[in-house]
């Protein structure tokens, strides 16, 4: 398969900068996906890698080759469309031929290589149908096997599942990423679906207005996003914010004070240091902290924040419970079992292994 490089990227359409400086590098048999809100540039840098947009600076690297300058249909890569882009006058076979047919393949070949596919994305029993004739997942199959049969050097996908009901996507995310695993093949993903970005990239690339935000694991941009944007993007609910500022106490130990609360809290030694080391005592903060690692207690406990139960999400296996902090909202993951009356006093507390403190100014973790 391949390597994809881009170097300092740019796109503009008019006045808009789509694509803004853009360094990303995608390993050969990567399963990398392009994540972040409608109008981020994600689509436009998959379609820049395909060739089916050109940028204005920068260069695209491919397998080693320079293909900046190169069309689509010189560059090796299988593009994979939300709405399928299925011939509709062709049966599911003759879709998959197609690229085959017209490179004029012997048919004995192109049978081969159809029926491949067909038995990978067990599509076999609908060769013989039309697209109006296909539900939507098998038209994304059928779309797929259309790539595959090419053995190209990267696959493209652009929201693939976008347009299926829940029960199918998440059928279609699983037969995806083992398809991906079976292949082998350096694999760009595009979605707005943070679901689907985490639970199938091997690496997540959080991308806003045409500005990369950070690239990692999934693992990675959960745990520890780089900034205030990455962390409330990602995650469902997103992470917590509390406008806080690290003071020294009588003894020169660093705390935060919690602005909305009017408390103070005490923080871990290694994070002083970093307070202390950036000379960032009595800069505004921001205090970043997931719902799951929120405790909440119904008693007075030392470290922990007064507030009372606003509103309680009931989801199944998991409640979220918002508590009101000042004017801001903290939402708390517990227990179904947890099902506290409305107004009732408690007490949060926070993991401090962890928070992670965000520069209020910059936006930028200082972790």
């Amino acid at each position: 398969m391949a390597e994809i490089v881009l170097k300092n990227i740019v796109k503009r359409f008019g006045d808009l900068i789509a694509v803004n400086h853009l360094n990303l590098e995608i390993k050969d048999k990567d399963f990398v996906v392009l994540l972040g809100p409608s109008g981020c540039g994600k689509t436009t840098t998959l379609r820049m890698i395909s060739g089916l947009e050109f940028p204005d600076e920068g260069k695209i690297i491919l397998d080693g080759e320079d293909v900046t300058k190169k069309r689509a249909a010189d560059r090796d890569i299988a593009f994979v469309f939300q709405l399928y882009a299925l011939y509709p006058h062709m049966t599911a076979y003759g879709n998959i031929a197609f690229p085959l047919t017209t490179q004029r393949v012997k048919k004995s070949i192109i049978d081969r290589e159809v029926n491949k596919a067909a038995e990978l994305l067990k599509i076999k029993h609908i060769l013989n149908k039309k697209p109006k004739e296909l539900a939507g997942g098998d038209m994304q199959r059928v779309a797929l096997g259309r790539a595959l049969v090419r053995r190209p050097k990267a696959f493209l996908l652009d929201e693939p599942i976008g347009t299926l009901d829940a029960k199918f996507r998440e059928e279609m995310r699983t037969e995806l990423k083992k398809l991906h695993t079976d292949i082998e093949a350096t694999t760009v993903y595009v979605t707005h679906d943070q679901v689907e970005a985490m639970s199938m990239g091997d690496i997540v690339v959080v991308m806003d207005k045409g500005v990369l935000q950070q690239v990692g694991t999934p693992s990675e941009i959960y745990h520890n996003p780089k900034n205030l944007f990455v962390a409330n993007f990602i995650g469902s609910p997103g992470m917590n914010f509390l406008k806080c500022f690290p003071v020294k106490d009588e003894s020169g130990a660093v705390e935060l004070k919690v602005v909305e609360a009017d408390t103070m809290i005490k923080i871990p030694e290694n994070i002083q240091k970093i307070i202390l080391d950036k000379k960032m005592i009595d800069a505004e903060m921001v205090l970043g902290t997931r719902p799951e690692d929120v405790a909440l207690e119904f008693k007075e406990c030392q470290n922990y924040i007064k507030t009372e139960i606003y509103i309680i999400e009931t989801l199944g296996t998991y409640n979220i419970i918002d508590l009101k902090i000042g004017e801001e909202i903290l939402r708390v993951r517990t227990l179904p079992s947890v099902m506290p009356d409305i107004g009732t006093p408690c007490c949060v507390g926070f993991d401090m292994s962890r928070i992670i403190l965000f520069d209020k100014k910059t936006g930028k973790s200082i972790l």
